[in-house]
Protein backbone atom coordinates (compact mmCIF):
# COMPACT_ATOMS: atom_id res chain seq x y z
CA UNK A 1 0.00 0.00 0.00
CA UNK A 2 2.34 2.60 -1.32
CA UNK A 3 -0.50 5.26 -2.46
CA UNK A 4 -3.53 5.42 -0.26
CA UNK A 5 -6.62 8.15 -1.85
CA UNK A 6 -7.79 10.48 1.09
CA UNK A 7 -10.83 11.83 1.74
CA UNK A 8 -10.44 13.90 4.87
CA UNK A 9 -14.01 15.04 5.25
CA UNK A 10 -15.34 18.37 6.64
CA UNK A 11 -14.47 17.19 10.15
CA UNK A 12 -10.80 16.39 9.57
CA UNK A 13 -10.49 20.30 8.74
CA UNK A 14 -12.10 21.33 11.60
CA UNK A 15 -13.53 19.79 15.08
CA UNK A 16 -11.75 16.76 14.21
CA UNK A 17 -8.18 18.12 13.08
CA UNK A 18 -6.82 16.02 15.52
CA UNK A 19 -7.67 12.68 13.34
CA UNK A 20 -6.07 14.54 10.49
CA UNK A 21 -2.81 14.83 11.74
CA UNK A 22 -2.43 11.48 13.59
CA UNK A 23 -3.81 9.73 10.40
CA UNK A 24 -1.18 11.56 8.76
CA UNK A 25 1.37 10.50 10.81
CA UNK A 26 0.79 7.04 11.45
CA UNK A 27 0.40 6.56 7.28
CA UNK A 28 4.10 8.07 6.95
CA UNK A 29 5.55 6.27 10.07
CA UNK A 30 4.21 2.91 8.03
CA UNK A 31 5.92 4.17 5.02
CA UNK A 32 3.15 4.79 2.78
CA UNK A 33 1.32 7.91 1.05
CA UNK A 34 -1.83 9.76 0.96
CA UNK A 35 -3.12 11.01 -1.71
CA UNK A 36 -5.96 13.47 -1.08
CA UNK A 37 -8.84 13.28 -3.89
CA UNK A 38 -8.78 16.99 -5.46
CA UNK A 39 -12.20 19.14 -5.68
CA UNK A 40 -13.91 16.83 -2.82
CA UNK A 41 -17.06 18.03 -1.36
CA UNK A 42 -19.08 16.86 1.86
CA UNK A 43 -20.33 13.28 2.12
CA UNK A 44 -23.56 15.08 3.25
CA UNK A 45 -23.47 12.75 6.73
CA UNK A 46 -27.05 12.70 8.57
CA UNK A 47 -28.06 16.18 6.80
CA UNK A 48 -28.38 15.16 3.23
CA UNK A 49 -29.81 11.99 4.00
CA UNK A 50 -32.82 13.94 6.74
CA UNK A 51 -33.44 16.31 3.55
CA UNK A 52 -32.95 14.42 -0.07
CA UNK A 53 -32.71 10.58 -0.45
CA UNK A 54 -30.95 11.74 -4.06
CA UNK A 55 -28.78 14.63 -2.49
CA UNK A 56 -27.23 12.04 0.04
CA UNK A 57 -26.28 9.46 -2.77
CA UNK A 58 -25.11 12.24 -4.98
CA UNK A 59 -22.92 13.82 -2.53
CA UNK A 60 -20.93 11.06 -1.92
CA UNK A 61 -20.89 9.28 -5.18
CA UNK A 62 -19.37 12.59 -6.95
CA UNK A 63 -16.48 12.14 -4.54
CA UNK A 64 -15.98 8.70 -5.46
CA UNK A 65 -16.51 9.30 -9.07
CA UNK A 66 -13.59 11.87 -8.84
CA UNK A 67 -11.37 9.43 -6.60
CA UNK A 68 -11.71 6.86 -9.60
CA UNK A 69 -10.93 9.79 -12.50
CA UNK A 70 -7.70 10.51 -10.64
CA UNK A 71 -6.63 6.77 -10.30
CA UNK A 72 -7.72 6.17 -6.98
CA UNK A 73 -8.53 2.32 -6.46
CA UNK A 74 -8.87 2.57 -2.61
CA UNK A 75 -9.61 5.75 -0.33
CA UNK A 76 -9.18 6.22 3.03
CA UNK A 77 -12.11 7.82 4.71
CA UNK A 78 -11.30 8.13 8.68
CA UNK A 79 -14.17 10.03 9.56
CA UNK A 80 -16.97 7.22 10.89
CA UNK A 81 -19.71 9.00 9.09
CA UNK A 82 -17.56 9.75 5.64
CA UNK A 83 -16.42 5.87 6.01
CA UNK A 84 -20.42 4.75 5.92
CA UNK A 85 -21.73 7.27 3.50
CA UNK A 86 -19.33 6.37 0.75
CA UNK A 87 -18.71 2.45 1.49
CA UNK A 88 -22.57 2.97 1.92
CA UNK A 89 -23.03 4.48 -2.05
CA UNK A 90 -21.10 1.54 -3.46
CA UNK A 91 -23.32 -0.92 -1.54
CA UNK A 92 -26.25 0.99 -3.09
CA UNK A 93 -24.82 1.27 -7.17
CA UNK A 94 -23.75 -2.49 -6.47
CA UNK A 95 -27.56 -3.55 -5.61
CA UNK A 96 -29.16 -0.97 -7.81
CA UNK A 97 -27.29 -0.53 -11.36
CA UNK A 98 -30.14 1.83 -12.54
CA UNK A 99 -28.57 4.16 -9.87
CA UNK A 100 -25.68 4.95 -11.33
CA UNK A 101 -26.76 6.56 -14.32
CA UNK A 102 -29.28 8.39 -12.17
CA UNK A 103 -26.60 9.89 -10.29
CA UNK A 104 -24.96 10.55 -13.70
CA UNK A 105 -27.57 12.88 -14.85
CA UNK A 106 -27.08 14.49 -11.35
CA UNK A 107 -23.17 14.95 -10.61
CA UNK A 108 -22.38 15.07 -14.63
CA UNK A 109 -19.68 12.27 -13.61
CA UNK A 110 -19.85 8.36 -14.29
CA UNK A 111 -19.51 5.89 -11.64
CA UNK A 112 -20.54 2.75 -11.35
CA UNK A 113 -18.11 1.58 -8.43
CA UNK A 114 -14.72 0.14 -8.42
CA UNK A 115 -13.30 2.25 -5.67
CA UNK A 116 -12.54 0.75 -2.15
CA UNK A 117 -13.54 2.58 0.95
CA UNK A 118 -11.54 1.61 4.15
CA UNK A 119 -11.96 3.48 7.75
CA UNK A 120 -9.43 4.02 10.16
CA UNK A 121 -10.03 0.72 11.83
CA UNK A 122 -9.46 -1.46 8.72
CA UNK A 123 -6.50 1.15 7.99
CA UNK A 124 -4.57 0.19 11.54
CA UNK A 125 -5.55 -3.50 10.31
CA UNK A 126 -4.13 -3.17 6.99
CA UNK A 127 -0.71 -1.28 8.05
CA UNK A 128 -0.40 -3.98 10.99
CA UNK A 129 0.08 -6.73 8.24
CA UNK A 130 2.45 -4.54 6.49
CA UNK A 131 4.60 -4.51 9.71
CA UNK A 132 3.22 -1.18 11.05
CA UNK A 133 4.05 -3.30 14.76
CA UNK A 134 7.51 -3.22 14.25
CA UNK A 135 7.54 0.39 14.31
CA UNK A 136 5.86 0.45 18.08
CA UNK A 137 9.05 1.41 19.35
CA UNK A 138 7.68 3.31 22.39
CA UNK A 139 4.64 1.31 22.84
CA UNK A 140 2.07 2.13 26.21
CA UNK A 141 3.00 0.68 29.37
CA UNK A 142 -0.05 -1.69 30.20
CA UNK A 143 -2.68 1.37 29.49
CA UNK A 144 -6.56 0.46 30.21
CA UNK A 145 -8.29 1.39 26.79
CA UNK A 146 -12.13 0.73 26.49
CA UNK A 147 -12.12 0.60 22.47
CA UNK A 148 -15.44 2.76 21.67
CA UNK A 149 -16.85 1.96 18.07
CA UNK A 150 -20.30 3.50 18.43
CA UNK A 151 -22.89 3.19 15.25
CA UNK A 152 -21.42 3.41 12.46
CA UNK A 153 -18.17 1.54 13.18
CA UNK A 154 -20.07 -1.58 13.78
CA UNK A 155 -23.17 -1.39 11.99
CA UNK A 156 -23.68 -1.29 8.54
CA UNK A 157 -24.67 -4.19 6.45
CA UNK A 158 -22.78 -5.05 3.92
CA UNK A 159 -20.35 -1.40 5.09
CA UNK A 160 -18.75 -2.79 8.45
CA UNK A 161 -17.76 -6.20 8.25
CA UNK A 162 -17.33 -6.21 12.29
CA UNK A 163 -20.02 -8.18 14.85
CA UNK A 164 -22.30 -5.79 15.80
CA UNK A 165 -23.24 -6.89 19.07
CA UNK A 166 -19.41 -7.55 19.69
CA UNK A 167 -17.03 -5.37 17.70
CA UNK A 168 -13.64 -6.14 18.09
CA UNK A 169 -11.97 -4.66 15.22
CA UNK A 170 -10.04 -2.28 17.13
CA UNK A 171 -8.42 -4.83 19.33
CA UNK A 172 -5.20 -5.93 17.48
CA UNK A 173 -4.13 -2.56 16.91
CA UNK A 174 -4.54 -1.56 20.41
CA UNK A 175 -2.64 -4.76 21.75
CA UNK A 176 0.00 -4.03 19.31
CA UNK A 177 0.22 -0.54 20.85
CA UNK A 178 1.52 -2.19 24.42
CA UNK A 179 -2.33 -1.33 25.78
CA UNK A 180 -4.89 -4.19 28.01
CA UNK A 181 -8.08 -3.78 26.52
CA UNK A 182 -10.93 -3.98 29.43
CA UNK A 183 -13.91 -5.75 29.11
CA UNK A 184 -17.04 -3.55 29.09
CA UNK A 185 -21.06 -3.35 27.46
CA UNK A 186 -21.33 -0.44 25.69
CA UNK A 187 -18.64 -0.20 22.85
CA UNK A 188 -21.57 -0.32 20.64
CA UNK A 189 -24.04 2.39 22.27
CA UNK A 190 -24.79 5.42 20.47
CA UNK A 191 -23.34 8.47 21.92
CA UNK A 192 -26.30 11.09 21.04
CA UNK A 193 -24.30 11.55 17.06
CA UNK A 194 -25.31 14.67 15.42
CA UNK A 195 -27.52 15.54 18.01
CA UNK A 196 -25.28 17.52 19.92
CA UNK A 197 -26.34 20.54 19.24
CA UNK A 198 -29.97 20.38 18.70
CA UNK A 199 -30.70 17.66 21.62
CA UNK A 200 -28.03 18.82 24.03
CA UNK A 201 -29.46 16.98 27.02
CA UNK A 202 -30.17 13.70 25.41
CA UNK A 203 -26.41 13.38 24.46
CA UNK A 204 -25.02 14.56 27.76
CA UNK A 205 -27.47 11.34 28.89
CA UNK A 206 -26.16 9.21 26.89
CA UNK A 207 -22.13 10.02 26.82
CA UNK A 208 -22.55 10.32 30.59
CA UNK A 209 -23.67 6.82 30.81
CA UNK A 210 -20.81 5.38 28.38
CA UNK A 211 -18.12 7.61 30.42
CA UNK A 212 -19.35 5.84 33.69
CA UNK A 213 -19.55 2.34 32.17
CA UNK A 214 -16.02 2.91 30.54
CA UNK A 215 -15.07 4.16 34.36
CA UNK A 216 -16.44 1.55 36.07
CA UNK A 217 -14.83 -1.21 33.78
CA UNK A 218 -11.06 0.37 35.25
CA UNK A 219 -10.52 2.12 31.79
CA UNK A 220 -7.65 4.55 31.66
CA UNK A 221 -8.83 6.10 28.04
CA UNK A 222 -11.55 5.68 25.43
CA UNK A 223 -10.32 4.66 22.21
CA UNK A 224 -12.62 5.31 19.23
CA UNK A 225 -12.60 6.76 15.35
CA UNK A 226 -15.33 8.95 15.18
CA UNK A 227 -14.91 12.76 15.30
CA UNK A 228 -18.14 12.86 16.47
CA UNK A 229 -17.84 10.21 19.15
CA UNK A 230 -14.52 12.20 20.25
CA UNK A 231 -16.62 15.39 20.37
CA UNK A 232 -19.45 13.98 22.71
CA UNK A 233 -16.89 12.17 24.74
CA UNK A 234 -14.54 14.54 25.08
CA UNK A 235 -15.85 18.23 25.12
CA UNK A 236 -19.10 17.46 26.67
CA UNK A 237 -17.25 15.63 29.34
CA UNK A 238 -16.84 19.41 30.71
CA UNK A 239 -20.50 19.88 30.76
CA UNK A 240 -21.00 15.97 32.45
CA UNK A 241 -18.75 16.84 35.26
CA UNK A 242 -19.97 19.93 35.98
CA UNK A 243 -23.48 18.62 36.05
CA UNK A 244 -22.19 16.81 39.21
CA UNK A 245 -22.24 13.26 36.77
CA UNK A 246 -18.67 12.79 36.26
CA UNK A 247 -15.19 13.41 36.89
CA UNK A 248 -14.51 14.96 34.09
CA UNK A 249 -10.80 13.26 33.68
CA UNK A 250 -11.06 10.44 31.12
CA UNK A 251 -9.22 11.00 28.38
CA UNK A 252 -11.10 10.20 24.77
CA UNK A 253 -8.08 9.39 22.15
CA UNK A 254 -8.64 8.86 18.41
CA UNK A 255 -7.26 4.82 17.19
CA UNK A 256 -4.39 6.69 15.17
CA UNK A 257 -3.52 8.92 18.12
CA UNK A 258 -3.10 6.08 20.28
CA UNK A 259 -0.56 4.04 17.38
CA UNK A 260 1.02 7.54 17.05
CA UNK A 261 2.20 7.67 20.52
CA UNK A 262 3.11 4.10 20.62
CA UNK A 263 5.18 4.68 17.74
CA UNK A 264 7.22 7.31 19.66
CA UNK A 265 5.43 10.38 17.46
CA UNK A 266 5.82 13.96 18.90
CA UNK A 267 2.64 14.25 21.25
CA UNK A 268 1.79 17.77 20.39
CA UNK A 269 2.60 17.48 16.53
CA UNK A 270 -0.67 14.93 16.60
CA UNK A 271 -2.81 17.30 18.26
CA UNK A 272 -2.76 15.65 21.63
CA UNK A 273 -2.91 18.81 23.06
CA UNK A 274 -6.15 19.99 21.67
CA UNK A 275 -8.13 17.48 23.62
CA UNK A 276 -10.58 19.35 26.24
CA UNK A 277 -10.15 16.20 28.62
CA UNK A 278 -6.19 16.64 29.31
CA UNK A 279 -4.88 13.81 26.92
CA UNK A 280 -0.76 14.80 27.20
CA UNK A 281 -0.32 13.10 30.41
CA UNK A 282 -0.49 9.63 28.46
CA UNK A 283 2.49 10.13 26.39
CA UNK A 284 4.28 9.48 29.40
CA UNK A 285 3.06 6.35 29.20
CA UNK A 286 4.69 5.63 25.34
CA UNK A 287 8.22 4.31 26.95
CA UNK A 288 11.06 2.13 25.31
Amino acid sequence: MTVLGYYPGCSLHGGGRELDLSVRELVRLAGAQLREIADWNCCGATSAHCMNHDLAVALPFRVLALAKEQGLTRVLAPCAACFSRLKGTNVRLANDPALATKMKDITGHDYAGGVEVISCVELANLLLAEGLAGKFTAPLKDLKVAPYYGCLLSRGQDIVTDDAENPVAMEPAIQAAGCQIVPWNLANECCGGGFSMSLKDAVVDLSAAILDEARAAGAEAIVTGCPMCHSNLDMRQLAIRDAGRSAGDLPVLYLSELLCLAAGADPKAIGLDAHFIDAMPLAARSQP
